[in-house]
C-alpha cells in the first residue's frame, strides 16, 4: 500500500505524534509434500526422508496421519499488504504513538533531540483523535469511515497519550469496486507544556488497488413459449481469478415481481458446494417461469433480477457480490 503524505499545518518541527498503518488479514495454509530418498541414497531406507510434519514423525518415520494429507500444522502470515479483492472486507489498524520521550536531565549529546524536551520542560499529549475516509474509483467524493474501538471505551472519545503509549482504532470498508482505492487518515492532538499549548493535526494517504475476485459472465435464453407462460434459462459461469482457494457458500437470484424460478445447482440437487482453485470456473443454471406482468426496462429487455454469489476463503474470511439486472431481449 503506497502512502503519501501531505503537510497540514505550517509547523515546520516534526509531529509529537506518528501514525502507523497495519492491515489485518488471515494467515493462509501451508502445504508440505513428502518426497523419498533416492534409490542411490546411502540411507538404510528410502522411506526415512519425510518432508512434511503431516506426514511422518521426524524421530521414528512413523505415519502421524494415515491418510494423505497435505496440510502441515503451519500457519503463513502475509509478508507484505498483500490482494485486495471485490467482495472481501479491508480492515486495518490505525494506531496513533506519542513518540515525546521523558524530559531529559543531559543538557546536551541527546540522540534524539527533535522529540526529547529540554531539560526541566515536560510536554504532554492530550485530546487525540483519529478519523479515517475512504476514495473509491466511482465516486469523486471521500466517504467518512466508522472506527471501533479496541476496548469497550467509544470510538469517538478523544485520548490522552503519556510518554510511548498508543491510541489504537480499526477500520472496516467493503470492496465493491475494481480500482484505485485511497485511505485518508487525519490524526489531530493538543500539544501543551506549562507555559504554552496548540492544537497540531497531520494527514496521510494511502493507495492500494482493490481486483476482481471472481469473473461472472451469463447467458440467457428462451427456453419456451405457450399459452401458460413464457420460460428461460439463464446460466452463470463463475471463474475464481484471485490467488487464494474459495468455497462457494451461496448463488441465488433475486427474482423481479411476475417471476418464479427453479434452482438447478447444488442447493437443489444436494450435492457437496463447490471448491475453486484459482483459475477454475464453476457453472450455475436457473430456470425461470412467467406468472404475471413482467417487468421491462426501457430498452425492451425483460428484467430478470439481481444475481448474489457469496463464498468463504481458505481461513473461513466471506466475501460477495452481486451483479446488476440480468435479463433478455428475447421472448
Amino acid at each position: 500500500m503506497s502512502q503519501q503524505r501531505f503537510p497540514s499545518d505550517t509547523v515546520k518541527e516534526p509531529h509529537s505524534v506518528s501514525l502507523k498503518v497495519l492491515r489485518l488479514s488471515q494467515p493462509s495454509l501451508v502445504a508440505q509434500y513428502p518426497v523419498q530418498a533416492p534409490l542411490s541414497s546411502s540411507l538404510a531406507s528410502p522411506l526415512s526422508v519425510p518432508a512434511s510434519l503431516a506426514y511422518k514423525d521426524g524421530q521414528n518415520g512413523d505415519d502421524i496421519n494415515p491418510e494423505p494429507f497435505l496440510i502441515s500444522p503451519i500457519l503463513n502470515l502475509p509478508p507484505s499488504f498483500g490482494s485486495a479483492y471485490v467482495g472481501e472486507t479491508f480492515r486495518c489498524t490505525l494506531c496513533a504513538n506519542n513518540d515525546v520521550l521523558e524530559p531529559s536531565s543531559e543538557p546536551a549529546g541527546d540522540p534524539h533531540p527533535s522529540q526529547t524536551p529540554p531539560a526541566g520542560i515536560k510536554k504532554t499529549i492530550r485530546d487525540v483523535r483519529i478519523e479515517a475516509e475512504m476514495k473509491t474509483p466511482g465516486s469523486g467524493a471521500t466517504v467518512k469511515l466508522q472506527l471501533s474501538p479496541t476496548n469497550d471505551e467509544p470510538a469517538e472519545k478523544d485520548a490522552d497519550l503519556g510518554s510511548g503509549d498508543t491510541l489504537q482504532r480499526i477500520v472496516s470498508f467493503d470492496l465493491k469496486e475494481e480500482g484505485n482505492h485511497v485511505l485518508a487518515v487525519t490524526v489531530s492532538y493538543y500539544e501543551a507544556t506549562e507555559t504554552s499549548g496548540r492544537t497540531r493535526t497531520f494527514r496521510k494517504l494511502y493507495q492500494f488497488i482493490c481486483k476482481s475476485s471472481l469473473i461472472v459472465r451469463t447467458k440467457p435464453g428462451v427456453l419456451s413459449q405457450g399459452r401458460a407462460g413464457r420460460r428461460w434459462v439463464l446460466e452463470a459461469q463463475l471463474e475464481n481469478c484471485g490467488e487464494d482457494v474459495v468455497q462457494l457458500e451461496r448463488v441465488g437470484l433475486d427474482l423481479e415481481p411476475g417471476l418464479t424460478g427453479l434452482d438447478c445447482n447444488w442447493v437443489a440437487t444436494g450435492t457437496s458446494r463447490p471448491v475453486l482453485h484459482p483459475g477454475e470456473v464453476e457453472q450455475v443454471c436457473f430456470v425461470l417461469s412467467e406468472t404475471g406482468e413482467v417487468v421491462e426496462s426501457q430498452d425492451g429487455r425483460v428484467l430478470f433480477g439481481v444475481l448474489g454469489i457469496g463464498w468463504r476463503g481458505e481461513m473461513g474470511n466471506r466475501g460477495f457480490i452481486s451483479t446488476g439486472k440480468l435479463g433478455t431481449r428475447y421472448g
